[in-house]
């Protein structure tokens, strides 16, 4: 797929409706939940987006965060976290049934709301013309989490255990649970430096096939996973295999959303 050809089939619900509900976040409180990949994890799929961003991109990237605490894409990456609210959360995930990965968007996406609509959402606002700088900032940063959330596995997961939130078990000699385990677990047992994690994945890039643009097909890809043998540890203490089984995995999708994530802002900001 062209990383000009990107999705747009939200852009002609968006509306000023959506771009105001956006911004309104910026004044919510923080609700508590499981956030995709931990800070760390988001931190690395930023950084690898910004280590591949043309410089016509870098240069409005940079435009739109300035001013930010950490003028970054990963500075930024977990700002759609820490404003998290009951209403903004399905945004950050999509829902399956079990047995299928066949996306309805009337039941797994009602009116946009789900992790898929969130991308398509913060797409459309950054390729409007009439959006101001403000609202831009907040489709960028919303984008830059959002493309990491889908690539997280069990963000687009089963609905009745809650993307492996109550799958509970023993991780590292501590009480965790699946979520957990995909969010940070296995990138801290591989390498507990994001930095560091980064440099580790760099050689791998040039061999990374992006293959599609558009988040359906991310999240299609995450429930894949999820559905795999394997994915669900077969008891509560999961030990060393488990990470031996599944870390390739997690470094192609860190891997797959920083440059995913770098393509579409490519092609956002051509210069």
């Amino acid at each position: 797929m062209p990383v000009s050809a990107v999705p747009n089939r939200l852009e002609h619900r968006i509306g000023r409706r959506i771009i105001g509900a956006a911004l309104a976040v910026c004044s919510l409180i923080v609700s508590p939940g499981s956030f995709a990949w931990g800070k760390d994890g988001h931190r690395i799929v930023a950084q690898i987006a910004a280590d591949h961003l043309t410089p016509a991109a870098a240069s409005s990237v940079n435009l739109l965060l300035a001013g930010e605490p950490e003028p970054t894409l990963a500075g930024v990456s977990s700002w759609a976290d820490e404003v998290r609210t009951k209403e903004t959360g399905p945004l950050h995930y999509v829902n399956f049934p079990r047995g299928t990965c066949q996306f309805t968007p009337k039941r797994d996406c009602p009116d946009g709301r789900c992790v898929i609509g969130g991308i398509e959402q913060s797409i459309a606002t950054l390729r409007y013309s009439g959006a101001t700088p403000a609202e831009r900032n907040v489709a960028l940063k919303n984008l830059v989490h959002f493309a990491g959330d889908v690539h997280q596995p069990l963000h687009a997961g089963l609905g009745e255990d809650r993307g492996g939130n109550t799958v509970q078990l023993q991780w590292a000699g501590a009480g965790s649970n699946l979520h957990a385990l995909w969010d940070s677990g296995l990138i801290a047992s591989t390498e507990p430096d994001w930095r560091r994690y980064v440099l580790r994945l760099a050689p791998k890039a040039a061999y990374v096939d992006l293959k599609t643009l558009d988040g359906l097909d991310w999240a299609l890809e995450s429930c894949a996973i999820v559905a795999s043998d394997g994915f669900y540890p077969a008891n509560a203490k999961p030990g060393p295999e488990y990470l031996t089984r599944w870390q390739p995995t997690v470094d192609e999708r860190l891997n797959l959303a920083g440059l995913r994530l770098a393509a579409l802002l490519n092609a956002l900001f051509p210069g």
